[in-house]
């Protein structure tokens, strides 16, 4: 490229094939993640129900946590479906980047409804311990609590394995609340299994207990989402692409990268260095090389923008210098 090829700046559309199948791969992606939100919905809600109605006739504060935690991660569903919906929306001259972010807000609601799970969990208990009764039906109460474990890690591994499938942080975070209920319901079993041996305060202990362990999740959940709001990415993703950059025939140097989730979807800018001498057909085809191997090398990537610099002219700093440059000459030549 010669002189006047200083800022080509490429903007890449991938080509007719790539582009459908990317969008076929993002759409299924959402329909994928559509479907273990109403699945694990439809077995936390038979869970849930069936703990409700233990709860009722058994008095079980441990249980009432328990059933609360459930309740309330079904529910996360609702609005996590409806932004896998509004993230299906094609981007418009308003919103050009599209509507994933959708999926982000999505987590931070979650966060939310895990935290007041946490404050009613720990309200009741105290409650109980300030005001202790009698668990009854006992058996019952056991049955509930391990049904609850299964079924939430049942929902746990499904949501988990789907959500990091497809790259969506608010599922990961929504299958870590679910882990932990049913670690909850173990817990379930104990306070159970402490009332049969006649210790009267093991049911709202464990309900504290239980307010504890979903203070960790929280905390997991809130990173998780905190990370994805702050266009946090693997390292090992940035490594994947830099070395599928280098390796494209040409490419001198790579001295721009950035990779930024936007729902599910990662999106790349990258910054390359080729031989000044290129012609601009030529520079063109190598940030075309360069996108096409980005798109094999980096999963679940949706779009790269590739700026193209000439040797002896790398990075953003030149920019500046180079636009002078240019006006001055342009400014003589109308003079």
């Amino acid at each position: 490229m010669g002189n006047h090829g200083h800022g080509l700046r490429h903007a890449l559309t991938p080509h007719s094939h790539d582009s459908a199948d990317k969008v076929d791969d993002a759409l299924e992606a959402s329909r994928e993640g559509m479907r273990a939100l109403w699945i694990s919905l439809a077995v936390l809600g038979v869970t849930a129900a069936a703990q409700a109605a233990i709860v009722a006739f058994s008095g079980s504060v441990a249980l009432l946590g328990d059933t609360l935690h459930n309740v309330a991660d079904a529910l996360t569903a609702v609005p996590l479906g409806i932004a896998f919906w509004i993230g299906r929306r094609a981007a418009t001259r308003a919103y050009t980047y599209g509507f994933g972010r959708a999926e982000d807000l999505a987590g931070v609601f979650i966060v939310l409804v895990i935290a007041g799970s946490a404050v009613a969990a720990g309200w009741f208990a105290v409650d109980r311990l300030l005001d202790p009764r009698t668990m009854t039906h006992l058996p019952w109460v056991f049955a509930a609590g391990l049904v609850g474990f299964a079924g939430n890690e049942l929902v746990a591994r499904y949501r988990i394995t789907v959500g990091r499938r497809i790259g969506s942080a608010a599922l990961v975070a929504d299958g870590l609340h679910a882990r932990t209920d049913g670690f909850t319901s173990l817990a379930v079993v104990l306070a159970a299994g402490g009332a049969w041996l006649g210790w009267g305060w093991a049911d709202p202990v464990v309900g504290l207990a239980i307010t504890v362990a979903i203070a960790f999740v929280l905390k997991d959940a809130a990173r998780e989402v905190y990370h994805r709001l702050m266009d946090r990415v693997d390292p090992e993703l940035v490594d994947r692409a830099e070395a599928a950059l280098r390796a494209v025939p040409g490419v001198r140097d790579v001295p721009v990268l950035r990779l930024r989730w936007i729902g599910h979807r990662l999106h790349a800018e990258a910054g390359i260095v080729v031989d000044s001498g290129l012609s601009l057909v030529a520079a063109h085809e190598i940030a075309a090389d360069a996108e096409h191997r980005l798109g094999h090398g980096v999963p679940r990537l949706s779009g790269a923008i590739v700026h193209v610099d000439p040797a002896g002219h790398p990075g953003d700093s030149c920019h500046g210098e180079l636009s002078h440059h240019r006006r001055h000459r342009l400014d003589k030549v109308e003079a």
